[in-house]
């Protein structure tokens, strides 16, 4: 579906992980595994892996926010120090080399403090060979998954797929040339593209309630005798 400006598509983010899950049915029972963008790509997430009965994990990916501008960005940086720049943003802003080295260690603390709270002591789920569906609640620049899909491709899947409720026309041109597939529930091609647009309820999901969805998947495929402390913090 394309869009230029409507109503909202979706409730919030489990109507829309249900609604995406619907366009990805083709992958139920074959060998595949959920990854992740928390916060707000696990309620998707969550929808997707227990409508194809697969595993879901994280993959911890971070935009670098542009000094002094934080709500921009220039970049992105992945769990496993996969990093893609914007260079048209750096370029833009006149950063130097110096600047960006900043930027990217700061992120790279948050990401190992943000491994250690959703993953903890847990090993990375295996991907090899199998087919690795990568979500978030949207796509907007793009660039945050893009650090995404080549951090995981390190992991030698046997394809990526791009999964996400609305996306930017921009942004699906992007992902396109990294993943092997994109899927998405909407397509904008406004001028300024905000994932909240497609989303009747939005709003910044916390810690707890990205903690809560991975409890919640793991207590409904495996029963509560894999709870972690990980999970009780949800």
């Amino acid at each position: 579906m394309r869009l230029s400006r409507e109503a909202p598509l979706f409730e919030n983010r489990y109507d829309a992980g249900r609604q995406l899950a619907e366009k990805l049915s083709e992958y139920r029972g074959q060998p595949v595994a959920v990854l992740a963008i928390p916060n707000g790509g696990l309620p998707v997430a969550l929808q997707v892996a227990l409508e194809l009965g697969v595993d879901l994990d994280v993959v911890i990916s971070r935009k670098l926010p542009l000094p002094l501008r934080p709500e921009g960005g220039f970049g992105a940086i992945a769990d496993d120090g996969a990093v893609i720049l914007n260079e048209a943003a750096v370029r833009e802003a006149g950063l130097t080399p110096e600047q960006i080295s900043y930027e990217v260690n700061k992120v790279r603390l948050d990401i190992r403090q943000r491994s250690l709270l959703y993953r903890g002591n847990r090993s990375l789920t295996v991907v090899s060979g199998k087919t690795v569906i990568i979500t978030d609640d949207g796509l907007a620049s793009g660039y945050t998954m893009m650090a995404a899909v080549e951090s995981v491709r390190r992991r030698r899947p046997g394809r990526i797929v791009v999964a996400v409720p609305a996306a930017s026309a921009a942004a699906v041109k992007q992902l396109e040339k990294v993943a092997d597939r994109v899927v998405t529930c909407a397509i904008g091609f406004m001028p300024r593209f905000y994932v909240s647009d497609f989303y009747r309820y939005w709003h910044v999901l916390s810690d707890s309630e990205g903690l809560k969805c991975l409890r919640e998947w793991r207590l409904r495929r495996f029963g509560p005798k894999l709870e972690t402390p990980q999970d009780k913090q949800g």
